[in-house]
């Protein structure tokens, strides 16, 4: 999600966004970026507040709570090796991927120069295969083949297909989370806005959602200013 996210607000910053999906490096870099700052943001609500914010950390969490640990505001105090440890195996594995993915660059780029007639059908193969493993059953084959027609719909009618699957992922958390903070305020909105967490994020939503409109606006050089320079 977090790499959804970064790509949007790259696209929607950048002076050139038509040549996002060609492999410019704004597109590639931000999203990247995005991605490993969220793999290790991700543990900051499990272990201060005890709430997983994705299946994985849900997951982590049923495995602390077998072993008697209830991740929260305490798990630093009660079990300090474990929060530690927990850092510092975050610092190693960067290390080990530093030390990795520098000499081992040159055969990652290899792999671009592979045939897209070979690549094309492997790419779709582990895509099946990993639709199938997920239940075993054919009707995630069938669900991913027509959602990769719709997405090959998209993509050549230059429909962005990143909202769409952000609100794919966001839908069913965002739906339970709305009803009960409706329930909290007795169904008034001025909920959102009068905790200071939830009206810092309602602000950063609403400069996001109004960005390109003012990029649009304030972002151009007027033409009389630009032909008086030039004179």
């Amino acid at each position: 999600m977090a790499s959804l996210v970064s790509y949007v607000m790259e696209k929607r910053v950048s002076r050139h966004p038509e040549k996002f999906g060609t492999g410019t490096i704004e597109g590639v870099a931000g999203p990247e970026t995005a991605n490993n700052a969220g793999a290790g943001g991700a543990f900051l609500p499990l272990l201060t507040l005890g709430i997983p914010c994705n299946v994985v950390m849900a997951v982590l969490m049923g495995a602390f709570m077998i072993h008697g640990i209830n991740p929260g505001p305490l798990l630093l105090k009660e079990h300090p090796e474990l929060f530690w440890g927990i850092v510092g195996s975050m610092y190693i594995g960067n290390m080990m991927l530093l030390a990795l993915n520098l000499p081992l660059i040159a055969i990652w780029v290899k792999i671009l120069k592979i045939p897209y007639k070979i690549l094309f059908p492997l790419i779709c193969l582990f895509c099946l295969i990993g639709s199938f493993s997920l239940n075993n059953s054919m009707w995630d084959m069938w669900m991913m083949i027509v959602f990769g027609i719709i997405g090959y719909w998209m993509r050549k009618t230059s429909y962005p297909s990143a909202p769409l699957v952000m609100a794919l992922v966001l839908g069913p958390m965002f739906e339970p989370a709305l009803r009960q903070s409706l329930l909290m305020s007795s169904g008034s909105l001025s909920i959102f806005f009068t905790r200071p967490i939830s009206a810092a994020f309602m602000i950063f939503a609403i400069v996001t959602l109004a960005s390109p409109l003012l990029l649009k606006l304030f972002g151009k050089k007027r033409p009389g200013l630009i032909m008086k320079y030039e004179d």
